[in-house]
Protein backbone atom coordinates (compact mmCIF):
# COMPACT_ATOMS: atom_id res chain seq x y z
CA UNK A 1 0.00 0.00 0.00
CA UNK A 2 2.81 2.33 0.88
CA UNK A 3 4.45 1.55 -2.48
CA UNK A 4 1.25 2.46 -4.32
CA UNK A 5 1.02 5.69 -2.40
CA UNK A 6 4.63 6.44 -3.29
CA UNK A 7 3.97 5.86 -7.00
CA UNK A 8 0.86 8.04 -6.85
CA UNK A 9 2.79 10.81 -5.15
CA UNK A 10 5.53 10.62 -7.81
CA UNK A 11 2.90 10.65 -10.55
CA UNK A 12 1.18 13.65 -9.02
CA UNK A 13 4.53 15.41 -8.80
CA UNK A 14 5.26 14.69 -12.44
CA UNK A 15 1.83 15.96 -13.49
CA UNK A 16 2.30 19.17 -11.50
CA UNK A 17 5.78 19.63 -12.94
CA UNK A 18 4.46 19.06 -16.47
CA UNK A 19 1.67 21.59 -15.88
CA UNK A 20 4.17 24.11 -14.55
CA UNK A 21 6.43 23.62 -17.59
CA UNK A 22 3.43 23.87 -19.92
CA UNK A 23 2.34 27.09 -18.19
CA UNK A 24 5.85 28.56 -18.49
CA UNK A 25 6.16 27.57 -22.16
CA UNK A 26 2.70 29.01 -22.87
CA UNK A 27 3.66 32.29 -21.23
CA UNK A 28 6.93 32.40 -23.18
CA UNK A 29 5.07 31.71 -26.43
CA UNK A 30 2.48 34.40 -25.65
CA UNK A 31 5.19 36.92 -24.79
CA UNK A 32 6.97 36.08 -28.06
CA UNK A 33 3.76 36.58 -30.05
CA UNK A 34 3.17 39.91 -28.35
CA UNK A 35 6.68 41.12 -29.08
CA UNK A 36 6.27 40.08 -32.72
CA UNK A 37 2.97 41.99 -33.00
CA UNK A 38 4.49 45.06 -31.37
CA UNK A 39 7.50 44.94 -33.76
CA UNK A 40 5.26 44.41 -36.78
CA UNK A 41 3.22 47.52 -35.93
CA UNK A 42 6.23 49.60 -34.91
CA UNK A 43 4.98 49.93 -31.33
CA UNK A 44 7.01 51.53 -28.56
CA UNK A 45 6.24 51.61 -24.81
CA UNK A 46 4.50 54.79 -23.62
CA UNK A 47 6.02 57.22 -21.11
CA UNK A 48 5.58 56.14 -17.50
CA UNK A 49 4.13 58.60 -15.00
CA UNK A 50 6.64 59.12 -12.15
CA UNK A 51 5.22 57.57 -8.97
CA UNK A 52 6.91 57.00 -5.60
CA UNK A 53 6.30 53.26 -6.05
CA UNK A 54 5.37 51.38 -9.19
CA UNK A 55 3.96 48.19 -7.65
CA UNK A 56 0.63 49.19 -6.11
CA UNK A 57 0.36 52.91 -6.84
CA UNK A 58 -1.12 53.63 -3.43
CA UNK A 59 0.16 57.21 -3.11
CA UNK A 60 -1.33 58.17 -6.49
CA UNK A 61 -4.64 56.60 -5.50
CA UNK A 62 -4.68 58.56 -2.22
CA UNK A 63 -3.87 61.71 -4.16
CA UNK A 64 -6.82 61.06 -6.47
CA UNK A 65 -9.16 60.52 -3.53
CA UNK A 66 -8.01 63.79 -1.95
CA UNK A 67 -8.60 65.59 -5.25
CA UNK A 68 -12.13 64.19 -5.40
CA UNK A 69 -12.91 65.50 -1.92
CA UNK A 70 -11.43 68.89 -2.84
CA UNK A 71 -13.50 68.89 -6.08
CA UNK A 72 -10.31 69.15 -8.14
CA UNK A 73 -10.02 65.66 -9.61
CA UNK A 74 -10.57 66.74 -13.23
CA UNK A 75 -8.08 69.58 -13.00
CA UNK A 76 -5.53 67.29 -11.33
CA UNK A 77 -5.90 64.84 -14.20
CA UNK A 78 -5.41 67.65 -16.71
CA UNK A 79 -2.31 68.84 -14.86
CA UNK A 80 -0.72 65.39 -15.15
CA UNK A 81 -0.95 65.55 -18.92
CA UNK A 82 0.63 69.00 -18.82
CA UNK A 83 3.42 67.76 -16.55
CA UNK A 84 4.12 64.78 -18.80
CA UNK A 85 4.06 66.86 -21.98
CA UNK A 86 2.46 63.98 -23.90
CA UNK A 87 -1.08 62.93 -24.76
CA UNK A 88 -0.78 59.29 -23.64
CA UNK A 89 1.06 57.75 -20.71
CA UNK A 90 0.93 54.75 -18.39
CA UNK A 91 0.63 54.56 -14.61
CA UNK A 92 -0.05 52.10 -11.80
CA UNK A 93 -3.37 52.26 -9.95
CA UNK A 94 -4.21 49.83 -7.13
CA UNK A 95 -1.74 47.26 -8.40
CA UNK A 96 -2.89 47.42 -12.00
CA UNK A 97 -1.01 49.05 -14.87
CA UNK A 98 -3.25 51.15 -17.06
CA UNK A 99 -2.99 53.76 -19.78
CA UNK A 100 -4.64 57.13 -20.14
CA UNK A 101 -4.98 59.20 -23.29
CA UNK A 102 -6.42 62.35 -24.84
CA UNK A 103 -5.62 61.36 -28.44
CA UNK A 104 -8.71 61.54 -30.70
CA UNK A 105 -7.25 58.90 -33.05
CA UNK A 106 -6.96 56.46 -30.16
CA UNK A 107 -10.56 57.09 -29.13
CA UNK A 108 -11.72 56.64 -32.71
CA UNK A 109 -9.93 53.29 -32.82
CA UNK A 110 -11.35 52.13 -29.48
CA UNK A 111 -14.94 53.26 -30.06
CA UNK A 112 -15.30 52.69 -33.81
CA UNK A 113 -12.49 51.13 -35.86
CA UNK A 114 -11.67 48.27 -33.43
CA UNK A 115 -14.84 48.49 -31.34
CA UNK A 116 -15.18 44.70 -30.91
CA UNK A 117 -11.71 44.48 -29.37
CA UNK A 118 -12.70 46.60 -26.37
CA UNK A 119 -15.20 46.12 -23.53
CA UNK A 120 -16.40 47.89 -20.40
CA UNK A 121 -14.29 45.76 -18.09
CA UNK A 122 -15.33 43.87 -14.98
CA UNK A 123 -14.71 46.84 -12.67
CA UNK A 124 -17.54 48.88 -14.16
CA UNK A 125 -19.89 45.92 -14.55
CA UNK A 126 -19.41 44.71 -10.98
CA UNK A 127 -19.75 48.20 -9.48
CA UNK A 128 -22.77 49.35 -11.49
CA UNK A 129 -24.88 46.20 -11.63
CA UNK A 130 -26.17 46.23 -8.01
CA UNK A 131 -28.07 49.43 -8.80
CA UNK A 132 -28.57 49.49 -12.58
CA UNK A 133 -28.71 45.77 -13.36
CA UNK A 134 -27.86 44.46 -16.83
CA UNK A 135 -28.70 47.28 -19.22
CA UNK A 136 -27.19 49.26 -22.04
CA UNK A 137 -24.57 50.92 -19.78
CA UNK A 138 -23.43 47.76 -17.99
CA UNK A 139 -23.17 45.05 -20.66
CA UNK A 140 -21.01 44.09 -23.64
CA UNK A 141 -21.39 41.81 -26.64
CA UNK A 142 -24.70 40.13 -27.41
CA UNK A 143 -26.42 41.41 -24.24
CA UNK A 144 -25.46 45.00 -25.07
CA UNK A 145 -26.51 44.55 -28.70
CA UNK A 146 -29.91 43.25 -27.57
CA UNK A 147 -30.42 46.26 -25.29
CA UNK A 148 -29.36 48.60 -28.07
CA UNK A 149 -31.77 47.03 -30.55
CA UNK A 150 -34.64 47.24 -28.04
CA UNK A 151 -33.95 50.89 -27.26
CA UNK A 152 -33.09 52.28 -30.69
CA UNK A 153 -36.69 52.57 -32.02
CA UNK A 154 -37.70 54.42 -28.88
CA UNK A 155 -35.13 57.15 -29.41
CA UNK A 156 -35.76 57.46 -33.11
CA UNK A 157 -39.29 58.44 -32.15
CA UNK A 158 -38.20 60.66 -29.27
CA UNK A 159 -35.92 62.64 -31.57
CA UNK A 160 -39.03 64.10 -33.15
CA UNK A 161 -39.57 65.86 -29.84
CA UNK A 162 -42.89 65.78 -28.02
CA UNK A 163 -42.64 69.47 -27.19
CA UNK A 164 -46.34 69.83 -26.44
CA UNK A 165 -46.20 67.33 -23.58
CA UNK A 166 -42.93 68.80 -22.36
CA UNK A 167 -44.41 72.30 -22.30
CA UNK A 168 -46.63 71.32 -19.37
CA UNK A 169 -43.58 70.50 -17.24
CA UNK A 170 -41.86 73.71 -18.30
CA UNK A 171 -44.88 75.69 -17.13
CA UNK A 172 -44.55 74.02 -13.73
CA UNK A 173 -40.86 74.97 -13.60
CA UNK A 174 -41.51 78.60 -14.54
CA UNK A 175 -44.20 78.82 -11.85
CA UNK A 176 -41.64 77.72 -9.24
CA UNK A 177 -39.26 80.60 -10.00
CA UNK A 178 -39.78 83.49 -7.53
CA UNK A 179 -40.68 86.87 -8.96
CA UNK A 180 -39.94 88.95 -5.86
CA UNK A 181 -36.19 89.25 -6.40
CA UNK A 182 -35.29 86.32 -4.16
CA UNK A 183 -32.70 83.71 -5.05
CA UNK A 184 -33.51 80.36 -6.63
CA UNK A 185 -31.21 77.43 -7.33
CA UNK A 186 -32.27 76.48 -10.83
CA UNK A 187 -30.33 73.24 -10.53
CA UNK A 188 -32.88 71.88 -8.05
CA UNK A 189 -35.70 72.74 -10.44
CA UNK A 190 -33.85 71.27 -13.44
CA UNK A 191 -33.44 67.91 -11.70
CA UNK A 192 -37.15 67.90 -10.84
CA UNK A 193 -38.05 68.92 -14.38
CA UNK A 194 -36.04 66.14 -15.99
CA UNK A 195 -37.39 63.65 -13.46
CA UNK A 196 -40.94 64.62 -14.41
CA UNK A 197 -40.35 64.53 -18.15
CA UNK A 198 -38.25 61.35 -18.05
CA UNK A 199 -40.79 59.40 -16.00
CA UNK A 200 -43.63 60.47 -18.26
CA UNK A 201 -41.66 59.31 -21.30
CA UNK A 202 -40.48 56.10 -19.61
CA UNK A 203 -43.45 55.04 -17.47
CA UNK A 204 -46.37 56.85 -19.06
CA UNK A 205 -46.92 58.71 -15.78
CA UNK A 206 -44.99 61.70 -14.51
CA UNK A 207 -43.82 61.87 -10.91
CA UNK A 208 -44.92 65.55 -10.94
CA UNK A 209 -42.09 66.40 -8.56
CA UNK A 210 -42.27 70.09 -9.50
CA UNK A 211 -45.80 70.36 -8.15
CA UNK A 212 -46.35 67.46 -5.73
CA UNK A 213 -42.78 66.72 -4.54
CA UNK A 214 -43.93 63.11 -4.80
CA UNK A 215 -40.60 61.60 -5.86
CA UNK A 216 -38.19 63.42 -3.56
CA UNK A 217 -37.39 60.28 -1.56
CA UNK A 218 -36.69 58.35 -4.75
CA UNK A 219 -34.59 61.14 -6.22
CA UNK A 220 -32.46 61.40 -3.08
CA UNK A 221 -31.93 57.64 -2.92
CA UNK A 222 -31.13 57.44 -6.62
CA UNK A 223 -28.52 60.19 -6.26
CA UNK A 224 -26.93 58.67 -3.14
CA UNK A 225 -26.84 55.22 -4.75
CA UNK A 226 -25.10 56.67 -7.81
CA UNK A 227 -22.50 58.31 -5.58
CA UNK A 228 -21.93 54.97 -3.87
CA UNK A 229 -21.39 52.90 -7.03
CA UNK A 230 -19.20 55.64 -8.53
CA UNK A 231 -17.03 55.55 -5.39
CA UNK A 232 -16.90 51.74 -5.47
CA UNK A 233 -15.81 51.72 -9.10
CA UNK A 234 -12.71 53.74 -8.20
CA UNK A 235 -11.54 50.95 -5.89
CA UNK A 236 -11.63 48.42 -8.71
CA UNK A 237 -11.33 44.80 -7.57
CA UNK A 238 -10.70 45.91 -3.99
CA UNK A 239 -14.32 47.10 -3.80
CA UNK A 240 -15.25 43.46 -3.14
CA UNK A 241 -13.58 43.82 0.27
CA UNK A 242 -16.14 46.42 1.34
CA UNK A 243 -19.65 45.06 1.93
CA UNK A 244 -22.54 47.32 0.92
CA UNK A 245 -23.43 49.70 3.74
CA UNK A 246 -26.92 49.98 5.21
CA UNK A 247 -27.56 53.28 3.45
CA UNK A 248 -26.88 51.81 0.02
CA UNK A 249 -28.99 48.74 0.80
CA UNK A 250 -31.85 51.05 1.75
CA UNK A 251 -31.40 53.27 -1.32
CA UNK A 252 -31.07 50.30 -3.67
CA UNK A 253 -34.32 48.75 -2.40
CA UNK A 254 -36.21 52.04 -2.57
CA UNK A 255 -35.06 52.71 -6.13
CA UNK A 256 -35.88 49.18 -7.30
CA UNK A 257 -39.28 49.17 -5.57
CA UNK A 258 -40.11 52.55 -7.11
CA UNK A 259 -39.43 51.33 -10.65
CA UNK A 260 -40.90 47.87 -10.05
CA UNK A 261 -44.28 49.48 -9.29
CA UNK A 262 -44.40 50.81 -12.87
CA UNK A 263 -42.98 47.59 -14.33
CA UNK A 264 -45.82 45.54 -12.80
CA UNK A 265 -48.38 48.01 -14.11
CA UNK A 266 -46.84 47.69 -17.55
CA UNK A 267 -46.78 43.90 -17.47
CA UNK A 268 -50.44 43.87 -16.45
CA UNK A 269 -51.23 45.66 -19.73
CA UNK A 270 -49.20 43.27 -21.90
CA UNK A 271 -52.14 41.47 -23.51
CA UNK A 272 -53.71 44.78 -24.44
CA UNK A 273 -50.39 46.12 -25.73
CA UNK A 274 -49.77 43.09 -27.92
CA UNK A 275 -53.26 43.43 -29.38
CA UNK A 276 -52.58 47.04 -30.34
CA UNK A 277 -49.87 47.99 -32.79
CA UNK A 278 -48.89 51.09 -30.87
CA UNK A 279 -50.14 52.77 -27.73
CA UNK A 280 -48.96 56.04 -29.25
CA UNK A 281 -51.54 55.67 -32.00
CA UNK A 282 -54.28 55.08 -29.42
CA UNK A 283 -53.39 57.63 -26.77
CA UNK A 284 -51.43 60.10 -28.86
CA UNK A 285 -48.46 59.65 -26.54
CA UNK A 286 -45.43 57.35 -26.79
CA UNK A 287 -44.55 55.27 -23.69
CA UNK A 288 -41.12 53.67 -23.42
CA UNK A 289 -42.23 51.03 -20.90
CA UNK A 290 -44.97 49.76 -23.23
CA UNK A 291 -42.43 49.01 -25.95
CA UNK A 292 -40.23 47.09 -23.50
CA UNK A 293 -43.20 45.06 -22.23
CA UNK A 294 -44.03 44.10 -25.81
CA UNK A 295 -40.54 42.62 -26.20
CA UNK A 296 -39.99 40.82 -22.87
CA UNK A 297 -41.82 39.62 -19.76
CA UNK A 298 -38.68 39.61 -17.59
CA UNK A 299 -39.38 42.23 -14.87
CA UNK A 300 -35.71 42.49 -13.88
CA UNK A 301 -34.62 43.19 -17.46
CA UNK A 302 -37.36 45.79 -17.89
CA UNK A 303 -36.43 47.46 -14.59
CA UNK A 304 -32.75 47.49 -15.55
CA UNK A 305 -33.37 49.04 -18.97
CA UNK A 306 -35.61 51.69 -17.41
CA UNK A 307 -33.04 52.57 -14.73
CA UNK A 308 -30.24 52.81 -17.29
CA UNK A 309 -32.25 55.23 -19.40
CA UNK A 310 -33.61 57.14 -16.39
CA UNK A 311 -30.01 57.81 -15.35
CA UNK A 312 -29.22 59.15 -18.82
CA UNK A 313 -32.50 61.01 -19.32
CA UNK A 314 -32.64 62.71 -15.95
CA UNK A 315 -29.13 63.34 -14.66
CA UNK A 316 -27.25 64.22 -17.82
CA UNK A 317 -29.78 66.78 -19.10
CA UNK A 318 -30.27 68.37 -15.67
CA UNK A 319 -26.48 68.63 -15.25
CA UNK A 320 -26.12 70.24 -18.68
CA UNK A 321 -28.86 72.79 -17.92
CA UNK A 322 -27.29 73.58 -14.54
CA UNK A 323 -23.87 74.22 -16.09
CA UNK A 324 -25.39 76.35 -18.88
CA UNK A 325 -27.42 78.56 -16.56
CA UNK A 326 -24.55 78.93 -14.12
CA UNK A 327 -22.50 80.41 -16.98
CA UNK A 328 -25.39 82.56 -18.23
CA UNK A 329 -25.62 84.15 -14.79
CA UNK A 330 -21.90 84.95 -14.89
CA UNK A 331 -21.78 86.30 -18.45
CA UNK A 332 -24.15 89.20 -19.27
CA UNK A 333 -22.67 89.34 -22.80
CA UNK A 334 -23.74 85.77 -23.53
CA UNK A 335 -27.15 86.36 -21.95
CA UNK A 336 -27.78 89.35 -24.21
CA UNK A 337 -26.78 87.49 -27.37
CA UNK A 338 -28.98 84.55 -26.44
CA UNK A 339 -31.95 86.81 -25.67
CA UNK A 340 -31.49 88.56 -28.99
CA UNK A 341 -31.66 85.26 -30.85
CA UNK A 342 -34.64 83.98 -28.85
CA UNK A 343 -36.51 87.24 -29.58
CA UNK A 344 -36.72 86.19 -33.25
CA UNK A 345 -39.41 83.71 -32.17
CA UNK A 346 -41.62 86.70 -31.22
CA UNK A 347 -42.64 85.07 -27.96
CA UNK A 348 -44.20 82.04 -29.62
CA UNK A 349 -43.47 78.45 -28.60
CA UNK A 350 -40.63 77.08 -30.72
CA UNK A 351 -41.18 74.12 -33.00
CA UNK A 352 -38.73 71.25 -33.27
CA UNK A 353 -37.53 72.62 -36.62
CA UNK A 354 -36.99 76.11 -35.16
CA UNK A 355 -34.83 74.69 -32.37
CA UNK A 356 -32.31 73.51 -34.95
CA UNK A 357 -32.15 76.97 -36.57
CA UNK A 358 -31.06 78.82 -33.39
CA UNK A 359 -27.32 78.76 -34.02
CA UNK A 360 -26.18 80.73 -30.98
CA UNK A 361 -28.18 78.50 -28.65
CA UNK A 362 -26.59 75.44 -30.24
CA UNK A 363 -23.13 77.04 -29.86
CA UNK A 364 -23.89 77.76 -26.19
CA UNK A 365 -24.77 74.13 -25.50
CA UNK A 366 -21.74 72.90 -27.46
CA UNK A 367 -19.44 75.15 -25.46
CA UNK A 368 -20.91 74.03 -22.14
CA UNK A 369 -20.46 70.37 -23.13
CA UNK A 370 -16.90 71.17 -24.23
CA UNK A 371 -15.66 73.02 -21.16
CA UNK A 372 -17.87 71.21 -18.63
CA UNK A 373 -18.64 67.78 -20.14
CA UNK A 374 -21.37 65.98 -18.23
CA UNK A 375 -19.45 62.69 -18.60
CA UNK A 376 -15.85 63.95 -18.30
CA UNK A 377 -14.02 60.64 -18.55
CA UNK A 378 -14.38 57.00 -19.54
CA UNK A 379 -12.44 53.78 -19.99
CA UNK A 380 -12.37 50.47 -21.85
CA UNK A 381 -10.62 47.14 -21.28
CA UNK A 382 -8.84 45.32 -24.11
CA UNK A 383 -10.61 42.02 -24.91
CA UNK A 384 -7.60 40.81 -26.93
CA UNK A 385 -4.04 41.87 -27.71
CA UNK A 386 -4.28 44.95 -29.91
CA UNK A 387 -2.61 48.21 -30.88
CA UNK A 388 -3.48 51.90 -30.92
CA UNK A 389 -2.18 54.38 -33.51
CA UNK A 390 -0.58 56.80 -31.03
CA UNK A 391 0.92 56.91 -27.55
CA UNK A 392 4.17 54.95 -27.84
CA UNK A 393 7.68 56.35 -27.52
CA UNK A 394 8.97 59.35 -25.55
CA UNK A 395 6.95 61.78 -27.69
CA UNK A 396 3.84 59.59 -27.89
CA UNK A 397 3.81 59.61 -31.70
CA UNK A 398 4.49 55.89 -32.23
CA UNK A 399 1.87 53.12 -32.15
CA UNK A 400 1.09 51.61 -28.76
CA UNK A 401 0.74 47.90 -27.97
CA UNK A 402 -2.03 47.02 -25.49
CA UNK A 403 -2.31 43.49 -24.20
CA UNK A 404 -5.52 41.68 -23.35
CA UNK A 405 -6.91 42.81 -19.98
CA UNK A 406 -5.17 46.21 -20.00
CA UNK A 407 -7.34 49.26 -19.38
CA UNK A 408 -7.26 52.45 -21.43
CA UNK A 409 -8.90 55.46 -19.79
CA UNK A 410 -9.39 58.87 -21.33
CA UNK A 411 -10.16 62.36 -20.08
CA UNK A 412 -12.77 64.12 -22.20
CA UNK A 413 -12.39 67.10 -19.83
CA UNK A 414 -8.69 67.44 -20.71
CA UNK A 415 -9.04 66.66 -24.41
CA UNK A 416 -11.68 69.40 -24.72
CA UNK A 417 -9.06 71.85 -23.46
CA UNK A 418 -6.34 71.00 -25.98
CA UNK A 419 -5.09 74.25 -27.45
CA UNK A 420 -4.06 72.63 -30.73
CA UNK A 421 -7.75 71.95 -31.37
CA UNK A 422 -9.49 74.83 -29.61
CA UNK A 423 -6.94 77.64 -29.71
CA UNK A 424 -4.94 79.48 -27.08
CA UNK A 425 -8.19 80.53 -25.41
CA UNK A 426 -9.29 76.90 -24.91
CA UNK A 427 -9.79 77.47 -21.17
CA UNK A 428 -12.29 80.28 -21.83
CA UNK A 429 -16.06 79.84 -22.15
CA UNK A 430 -16.65 81.18 -25.66
CA UNK A 431 -19.72 80.03 -27.64
CA UNK A 432 -18.57 82.10 -30.62
CA UNK A 433 -15.84 79.57 -31.39
CA UNK A 434 -18.60 77.33 -32.83
CA UNK A 435 -20.02 80.01 -35.16
CA UNK A 436 -19.02 81.03 -38.67
CA UNK A 437 -17.82 84.64 -38.96
CA UNK A 438 -19.14 86.05 -42.27
CA UNK A 439 -17.05 89.23 -41.95
CA UNK A 440 -13.72 87.38 -41.85
CA UNK A 441 -14.76 84.17 -43.55
CA UNK A 442 -13.60 82.17 -40.53
CA UNK A 443 -15.42 78.89 -40.13
CA UNK A 444 -16.64 77.86 -36.71
CA UNK A 445 -15.54 74.62 -35.07
CA UNK A 446 -16.93 71.39 -36.41
CA UNK A 447 -17.43 68.34 -34.23
CA UNK A 448 -15.02 65.45 -34.66
CA UNK A 449 -13.29 62.86 -32.47
CA UNK A 450 -11.67 65.61 -30.38
CA UNK A 451 -15.20 66.56 -29.19
CA UNK A 452 -16.91 63.66 -27.41
CA UNK A 453 -19.60 64.79 -24.94
CA UNK A 454 -21.81 61.85 -25.99
CA UNK A 455 -19.14 59.24 -26.76
CA UNK A 456 -18.74 58.04 -30.34
CA UNK A 457 -18.88 55.03 -32.60
CA UNK A 458 -21.14 52.08 -31.87
CA UNK A 459 -21.86 53.17 -28.29
CA UNK A 460 -22.64 56.79 -29.10
CA UNK A 461 -25.43 58.05 -26.85
CA UNK A 462 -28.84 57.04 -28.22
CA UNK A 463 -30.50 59.90 -26.36
CA UNK A 464 -28.17 62.64 -27.64
CA UNK A 465 -30.82 64.40 -29.72
CA UNK A 466 -33.44 63.95 -27.02
CA UNK A 467 -31.17 65.59 -24.40
CA UNK A 468 -30.21 68.51 -26.64
CA UNK A 469 -33.84 69.08 -27.60
CA UNK A 470 -34.92 69.14 -23.97
CA UNK A 471 -32.08 71.46 -22.94
CA UNK A 472 -32.72 73.77 -25.89
CA UNK A 473 -36.46 74.00 -25.32
CA UNK A 474 -36.04 74.62 -21.57
CA UNK A 475 -33.51 77.38 -22.17
CA UNK A 476 -35.69 79.11 -24.75
CA UNK A 477 -38.81 79.03 -22.60
CA UNK A 478 -36.95 80.45 -19.60
CA UNK A 479 -35.50 83.21 -21.78
CA UNK A 480 -39.02 84.03 -22.98
CA UNK A 481 -40.36 84.17 -19.42
CA UNK A 482 -37.49 86.15 -17.85
CA UNK A 483 -35.71 89.21 -19.19
CA UNK A 484 -32.88 89.49 -16.67
CA UNK A 485 -30.53 87.25 -14.71
CA UNK A 486 -28.09 87.88 -11.87
CA UNK A 487 -25.72 85.41 -10.23
CA UNK A 488 -25.96 84.77 -6.50
CA UNK A 489 -22.92 82.50 -6.38
CA UNK A 490 -19.51 84.09 -5.92
CA UNK A 491 -17.68 80.79 -6.35
CA UNK A 492 -16.10 79.63 -9.61
CA UNK A 493 -17.39 76.49 -11.33
CA UNK A 494 -16.49 73.46 -9.21
CA UNK A 495 -16.91 69.84 -10.13
CA UNK A 496 -19.41 67.59 -8.38
CA UNK A 497 -18.39 64.26 -9.82
CA UNK A 498 -20.23 60.95 -9.54
CA UNK A 499 -21.52 59.11 -12.62
CA UNK A 500 -22.11 62.53 -14.17
CA UNK A 501 -20.56 65.93 -13.47
CA UNK A 502 -22.33 69.15 -12.54
CA UNK A 503 -21.39 72.45 -10.91
CA UNK A 504 -21.16 71.82 -7.18
CA UNK A 505 -22.84 75.13 -6.35
CA UNK A 506 -25.74 74.54 -8.72
CA UNK A 507 -27.12 77.58 -10.52
CA UNK A 508 -28.06 80.13 -7.85
CA UNK A 509 -29.63 83.13 -9.56
CA UNK A 510 -32.19 85.90 -9.39
CA UNK A 511 -34.43 86.12 -12.47
CA UNK A 512 -36.47 89.13 -13.57
CA UNK A 513 -39.83 88.24 -15.08
CA UNK A 514 -40.75 89.72 -18.47
CA UNK A 515 -43.99 91.13 -17.04
CA UNK A 516 -42.32 92.55 -13.90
Amino acid sequence: MALVDLHLAKLAGLVLAALAVFHILTRIHLASKRRALAREKGCLPPPLYPQPEQIFGWSLFRQNMRSLKQRKFLESSANRFREMGVNTYQLVALGRRLYTTIEPENLKTIQAVDFKKWGLGERRKISFRPLLGDGIFTTDGAAWQHSREMLRPNFVRSQIGDLQTFERHIQHLIAEVPRDGSMVDLSVLFFRLTMDSATEFLFGESTESLTKRSSEGFAESFMRAQDYIAHNSRWGRLAALFPANKQFAYDQKLVHDFVDYYVQKGLARRSELLANKSTAEKSGRYVFLDELVRQTTDPIQIRSELLNILLAGRDTTASLLTNVWYMLSKRPDIWQKLQQEVSTLNGELPTFEQLKDLKYLKALLNESLRLHPVVPGNSREALEDTTLPLGGGPDGRSPLFVKKGDVMSWSVYTMHRRKDYYGQDAEEFKPERWLDDPTTGRKGLRTDWHYLPFNGGARICLGQQFALTEASYTTIRLCQAFSGIESRDAEPWQESLALTCVNYGGAKVVLTAVDA
